[in-house]
């Protein structure tokens, strides 16, 4: 069979990539995934392939594997995940690829022969210690195999990267396969950077060729550094690579979602990115608002816009964001005012050191965020402290608490509930975070600030203005990165982000959603006034017979 397939049109990898799709009932394979496809087969010995999220990389890989098989059933395979689950199932769907395509019935493992989700032998491969096909974890048990082809799919995963001491080990981990790959055989990484420090940046100090697949023509393609893949140089800049796969509109939806330094990785493989994307939140997509604390009811829209006349509004806001980054004044505010949709009062206590017992408090209207009051409080557990609290909250009638338990195992909570409780009972809950700080209050705020739903009281900014640099929270908000202890102080931002969080699951009715409620309200007000002055009985005093 293996003969007959090395004069077939199916020697070509590319054949076999769309016969295994259209087996899968999948739509044929797009541009990229042939384009990937065609490197795989014939690029070099040592290579890197870094494709966009979602662009089936898993999938083009494991069918890869079984045309390698089917060219010749001799090789032995070693497929390497970041971890043993997602090795496991790399094996298993290889294997019901082999069980279901006729043209790789041959390939069925044999009785006598290895067979498991760990291992397994095709039919015609000779008795070996290796087998055809093994699969491991990067943290499983690498020494003793060998291999002619190993195949490192997304050995990078954000649970092996988050800090430099974990890349470390992952680095050294990889170096692994030089001793366990046959002379002549091929190292093929597949994946997509989890960090600015990606492991797969430095592979190329080791010999290995670099090829990219963003999911968008970049804009500046010479911030790849020559190692775009020739399909995704001629292009229009922001329009996607494989229009098949992700629309415009829907790289632009996942864009909001996951945040532009989120994206940057995950979808345009940006590892470089610049300053400016470094710290991903910005003042500029925050919106200034006079009188906020005071109101009982917000405008039902307002409309964020960054042109002259909103920045020259705030010219005279302190202003500690890095450089071209400035507050922006609404460009529109409805004339139609409603009530507040809640209030939260989110505190995250001091943990150690000097760090503050800092608070917030976030009304939400019409899918937008309101930051109402702020602060923080040197010696949080002391009772003038608790009173402070317990006053805000009832000064910004908030209608629920919530608190950052990570420290003292909510003993801070037990603390204050009596003078709340005294002061203005209020309803109390605890949250508790085992991610890393930064990624989480990244990762929750982002995405909020790129869709402009966070307005700030012009106020706070300049009482915030007024405390210790390290402490300022606009301060903490436009230098913090994805490093782990990018900042020593990160209190008020971190009340900020369990604040927002708190909001985040009920922003799904946007603001036109809102106010098409609020129009309606407000109609059937008005017919509820005419029933009454014209037949002298409200609407829902009438009995229909």
């Amino acid at each position: 069979m293996a003969n007959a397939v090395s004069e077939h049109k199916l020697q070509d990898f590319k054949n076999f990539l769309w016969a295994t799709w259209n087996h899968l009932n999948l739509p044929d394979p797009t541009p990229v995934q042939y384009d990937i496809a065609d490197y795989l087969q014939n690029g070099s010995q040592r290579m890197v392939i870094q494709a966009f999220r979602g662009v089936g990389k898993s999938w083009i890989t494991s069918a890869y594997v079984c045309h390698q098989l089917l060219l010749n059933p001799q090789l032995n395979i070693l497929v390497v995940s970041a971890s043993k689950t997602r090795s496991d199932d790399f094996s298993t769907f290889t294997l019901r690829i082999i069980h279901e395509m006729p043209l790789l019935h041959h390939l069925i493992p044999k009785e006598g022969q290895r067979m498991s989700k760990i291992s397994f032998d095709v039919a015609p491969a000779k008795a070996a210690h290796a087998p055809s096909v093994k699969s491991v974890g990067v943290t499983g048990q690498l020494t003793g195999s060998r291999a002619d082809v190993i195949v490192a799919d997304d050995v990078e995963s954000a649970n092996n990267s988050q800090t430099q001491v974990m890349r470390d080990k992952l680095s050294e981990t990889v170096k692994e396969f030089e001793a366990i790959i046959k002379p002549g055989g091929r190292i093929l990484f597949l994946g997509t950077p989890q960090t600015e420090m990606s492991i797969y940046n430095t592979l190329e100090e080791r010999g290995y060729k670099t090829t990219i697949w963003p999911a968008r023509f970049p804009e500046k393609a010479e911030a790849y550094a020559n190692r775009l893949a020739v399909l995704c140089l001629d292009g229009d800049v922001g329009k996607s690579t494989d229009p098949n796969r992700f629309t415009d509109e829907d790289l632009l939806e996942r864009e909001l979602s996951y945040g532009k330094s989120g994206f940057a990785l995950q979808f345009m493989l940006d590892t470089t990115l610049s300053d400016s994307n470094k710290f991903p939140l910005k003042l500029n997509d925050l919106l200034v608002m006079s009188g906020l604390h005071t109101w009982d009811e917000a405008p039902v829209k307002v409309l964020w816009a960054s042109g002259k006349e909103q920045i020259d509004k705030c010219k005279d806001t302190p202003n500690v964001g890095l450089k071209a980054d400035f507050w922006v004044a609404p460009m529109m505010i409805s004339q139609e005012y409603s009530k507040w949709q809640g209030s939260v009062m989110a505190i995250d206590p001091a943990g150690r050191g000097e760090d503050e017992t800092a608070y917030v408090v976030i009304k939400m209207q019409s899918g937008m965020l309101y930051l109402t009051a702020m602060g923080g409080l040197q010696n949080g557990y002391s009772p003038e402290s608790l009173d402070k609290l317990a006053s805000v909250a009832q000064e910004q009638k908030v209608n629920q608490i919530v608190i950052e338990s990570n420290f003292g195992d909510g003993m801070f909570t037990q603390l204050l509930k009596p003078v709340v409780s005294r002061v203005y009972p209020v309803s109390m809950e605890e949250v508790r975070h085992n991610v890393q700080k930064e990624k989480r209050i990244i990762d929750t705020l982002e995405p909020v600030m790129n869709q402009h739903r966070l307005v700030i009281d012009e106020k706070l900014i300049k009482e915030d203005f007024e405390a210790e640099l390290p402490k300022q929270l606009f301060y903490q908000m436009t230098r913090l990165t994805r490093l782990k202890g990018a900042l020593n102080h990160d209190d008020r931002l971190d009340a900020l982000s369990i604040g927002v969080n708190y909001w985040v699951e009920t922003m799904d009715r946007d603001t036109e959603s809102a106010l098409r409620d609020h129009k309606e309200e407000l109609v059937n007000k008005e017919l509820e006034t005419f029933m009454e002055h014209t037949i002298g009985r409200k609407q829902k005093d009438l009995v229909w017979n």
